[in-house]
């Protein structure tokens, strides 16, 4: 078990729509990493850690939850740049980027495309159970993500009973890629965001919005942000502007290279800030 003295939200950190395989059981995460099994909780400014495998546990969680990025600086360039994204950056104060393993984030967002949550996180569940390696955390079991080797084994119909729908093709192509080297996930981190955009989307299945969250969620290209519907309503409410192309460019001009975040606080602004009202 470690203690690590932080102030970050974790609560909004793990359920804003970033990472799908979690549980919360009596005040604390059960999140699987792609080497572990964690739980975590918050004890007043302290973070308590236990995990299945304690090996180098805190580098491991200063790196998932990017604590060592400091996120008041950034706050506070954005408010500089635009002062009327305020009021959601402030809401947001202690919501981190997740670091997620690049592979695992790819599949999940290829699975993510016009999917719920719920459906998007069974798909991954039977994914681990059948294919993924058995972990015994308080004599409970869970699932690592299977690796690519795994991957590499499976047909279309392995991933049509892992009720991935009409993805299955996509999943399928996007592992022969890997496997023949045309898909290269190493390669990213030495691209620029846009050359990176580009590469993602010349395989059938990613499109800007998949790409864009293994951008920002995997390699933390903060200048990356997908857009959804909570974004739109943001973007015409406050400032009366319609349409993903003239939200990119407005986002662009005004955050630059910390546009994901902005684009990130817009997000939990509109979707929880309804909720904590009517709570």
């Amino acid at each position: 078990m470690i203690r690590i003295k932080n102030e970050f939200d974790l609560d909004s950190t793990i359920t804003c729509g970033q990472i799908f395989r979690y549980e919360y059981i009596n005040g604390e995460y059960i999140v699987i990493l792609n080497d572990r099994v964690i739980s975590i909780k918050k004890d007043n400014n302290y973070i308590i850690v236990e995990s299945s495998n304690e090996e180098n546990l805190e580098e491991v969680i200063y790196d998932y939850f990017d604590l060592n990025r400091n996120y008041d600086e950034i706050i506070k360039k954005i408010i500089e740049c635009d002062n009327k994204i305020k009021d959601a950056a402030l809401f947001s104060i202690g919501m981190r980027i997740i670091h997620q393993d690049s592979f695992e984030c790819l599949i999940s967002y290829v699975i993510s495309q016009n999917n719920s949550v719920r459906n998007i996180t069974n798909s991954l569940n039977l994914l681990s159970y059948k294919y993924g390696k058995k972990i015994i955390f308080r004599n409970k079991e869970y699932y690592l993500f299977p690796s690519i080797n795994d991957f590499c084994k499976l047909t279309l119909d392995d991933y049509r009973k892992c009720k991935v729908g009409f993805r299955d093709k996509y999943l399928y192509e996007i592992i022969q890629n890997i496997k023949d080297n045309k898909l290269d996930l190493s390669l990213i981190d030495k691209l620029s965001s846009n050359q990176a955009l580009k590469y993602l989307m010349s395989f059938k299945g990613i499109g800007m919005k998949v790409a864009s969250c293994i951008l920002l969620f995997a390699y933390q290209k903060l200048d990356v942000y997908p857009i959804d519907t909570w974004v739109k309503k943001f973007m015409l409410d406050d400032y009366n502007i319609e349409g993903e192309n003239n939200i990119r460019s407005f986002t662009q001009k005004n955050y630059k290279e910390y546009s994901g975040l902005a684009i990130q606080y817009m997000f939990n602004y509109k979707r929880n800030k309804k909720i904590e009202i009517n709570n």
